[in-house]
């Protein structure tokens, strides 16, 4: 199952980048023989200011067609790291071939994509800054791997 980090806003370089780019090569390495992965990241700017709905529209059209929504909203479900991978598991055995994780920007993600998701998720009730969350669903999706792999990674 292809997995596609799908943002507003371009990461520049220093210590999130570097993160990020640690997370992605480490969940592509680990995911791969679990059929999860590649990853890929989708960033969107609205240059216009446009606002939320304009965000919205950009970052619909860098979702794959069929691709299984989430979004990353404060509103969402907050899951342990093992039910975060036992979702992942589940979506991927189920026969999806690509999900899309959304990350809005300073404002959030619009109601109007918000609606089109299959599923939410929350980091907690407090609100963090979106190259964070980026940074924060990276490893996530690295941790969640090693969960699957049955690795050392994550302890609990």
């Amino acid at each position: 199952m292809r997995v596609h980090l799908c943002a507003v806003g371009r990461m520049r370089a220093g210590p999130e980048r570097y993160l990020v780019d640690d997370y992605v090569t480490r969940f592509d390495r680990t995911g791969r023989a679990l059929g999860l992965g590649p990853l890929s990241e989708h960033e969107v700017e609205d240059r216009k200011g446009g606002g939320m709905e304009a965000e919205a529209e950009l970052l619909s059209r860098a979702i794959p067609g069929g691709a299984l929504v989430v979004t990353m909203d404060e509103r969402g479900k907050s899951l342990s790291s093992p039910e975060f991978s036992a979702e992942l598991a589940r979506w991927r055995d189920a026969g999806r071939q690509d999900v899309a994780f959304v990350i809005g920007g300073a404002d959030g993600i619009a109601p109007s994509l918000r609606s089109r998701a299959d599923f939410s998720i929350s980091f907690g009730r407090m609100v963090w800054p979106h190259m964070l969350v980026r940074v924060m669903l990276a490893e996530q999706l690295y941790r969640a791997a090693t969960i699957l792999a049955g690795g050392p990674y994550h302890r609990v």
